[in-house]
């Protein structure tokens, strides 16, 4: 398996995908905070990633039109070759804009540094379905997730590091130039066979791609609620996750304090958390571990309120990063494995993109009015809100579990471990 070149390629292409994700993030929020940015401002960059939310919209034109550039790759290779380029191109060019003087134009190329991203997922995930056989399936996702944590790594705690001894500039060029991992694994790959479209009109691609799932789970009971569910099961969190860089920020916490412990040891508790979850999931089942992992995930919130209230105290930011990035890991182990049941097998990849990108809205929308809330409430009243934001989830969840219990998967099934955007933070 490990001298099959195209797990290898998993793992560049996983490091490459991840790469851009903090820079329109958590890295992106340190750096604005430095520069004196009003939380309100900062609060609203979470509307920066509603390219990852709203990917699935022009996925048909990615995933049926050819490639303008690179042709000779293939349909998949060439887009990939086509599009990694360009998003080196945008992080190189943000690092060189100036926040505290322009931040209008670091925000617009952060969107661009956004759109980019989420466009090189839509084809990484197409090249992943379409080179591995299905039994491969399960090592070439592993591949990526270690290859997309690994990026995670690098281009939050690395830049921050960087950052540090040599500037944002040359941080967010170094990113840049990481980029090139995924690049040259494009080059050396190979392209899948058989990947090239039925010839049928626009129109019914559209359709295959987007009504008929939509269509599919209109069709089930209870299909609003259960949007509402998942749009509403991460809004807590994603209200706490956009603040928490200028929160270590006011409490007088150095980059490299926070690279080491909100990032490193942050990513480190969410695996374990997520390793947990599977166990817990499959101890439990799917529903008694969504309520006792949702419950954990919102009460963990209070340790912001404990982190605000104590200060400055090294002691209390690895409690606080430790069981909010645990229980999160927790909670996403047994969300992951809820929203996995919910598509039908007609649409298992469509219907599950388009719930997962659901599930990112409230960090991409709502919580963009955490830095005004913030200004609002003080820090502590702020993250007291942010846990009582969970309480409309927990009971639509409990009203869907009794009325549609889950189907539970077969004993020993392995389950896979999520990649939470929130990790990113």
């Amino acid at each position: 398996m490990f001298r099959d070149r195209r797990f290898l390629v998993m793992l560049a292409l996983g490091f490459s995908a991840g790469i851009p994700l903090p820079l329109t993030g958590f890295t992106l929020r340190q750096w604005m905070s430095e520069s004196g940015i009003s939380l309100a401002a900062i609060g609203l960059t979470a509307l920066i990633g509603l390219a990852y939310a709203f990917k699935f919209t022009w996925s048909p034109v990615l995933d049926h039109a050819a490639p303008p550039l690179f042709r000779g790759l293939g349909r998949r290779r060439g887009w990939l070759a086509t599009i990694q380029p360009l998003l080196a191109a945008a992080i190189l060019a943000l690092g060189f804009t100036d926040p505290a003087s322009a931040a209008q134009v670091t925000v617009a190329i952060a969107v661009l540094v956004a759109f980019l991203s989420a466009s090189q997922d839509i084809v990484v995930d197409a090249y992943r379905i379409e080179i591995l056989e299905e039994r491969q399936q399960g090592y070439g996702l592993g591949f990526y997730i270690w290859g997309y944590r690994g990026a995670l790594l690098a281009s939050n705690a690395g830049a921050l590091a960087m950052a540090e001894f040599a500037g944002w500039t040359a941080a967010f060029a170094m990113c840049a130039g990481l980029v090139g991992v995924g690049f040259l694994a494009v080059l050396l790959a190979k392209e899948p066979e058989g990947a090239v479209p039925a010839a049928t009109t626009w129109s019914q691609r559209m359709r295959a791609a987007v009504v008929d799932p939509f269509a599919d789970f209109m069709r089930r009971r209870y299909w609003f609620v259960i949007l509402a569910f998942v749009a509403s099961f991460k809004l807590g969190e994603a209200l706490a996750g956009v603040m928490t860089a200028p929160f270590y920020r006011s409490l007088g916490f150095t980059r490299l304090e926070v690279a080491g412990v909100a990032s490193v040891f942050g990513l480190c508790a969410t695996l374990a958390g997520a390793m947990a979850g599977g166990w817990v999931v499959a101890k439990l089942g799917t529903a008694r571990a969504l309520i006792w992992t949702g419950v954990l995930q919102m009460l963990s919130n209070l340790m912001y309120v404990a982190l605000a209230e104590t200060g400055r105290s090294m002691p209390m930011l690895w409690a606080q990063v430790g069981v909010e990035n645990f229980t999160d890991g927790l909670a996403d182990a047994a969300f992951v494995t809820y929203l996995s049941m919910l598509t039908s097998r007609s649409f298992t990849a469509t219907q599950y993109a388009l719930l997962s990108s659901l599930a990112a809205v409230p960090l991409r929308t709502v919580a963009g009015s955490g830095g005004w809330l913030a200004e609002w409430l003080g820090w502590s009243g702020f993250f007291l809100l942010t846990t009582a934001a969970a309480l409309p989830a927990m009971a639509i969840m409990l009203f869907l579990l009794k009325r549609l219990p889950p189907r539970e998967p077969a004993p020993d099934t392995p389950l896979a471990i999520p990649v939470p955007e929130e990790a990113a933070r």
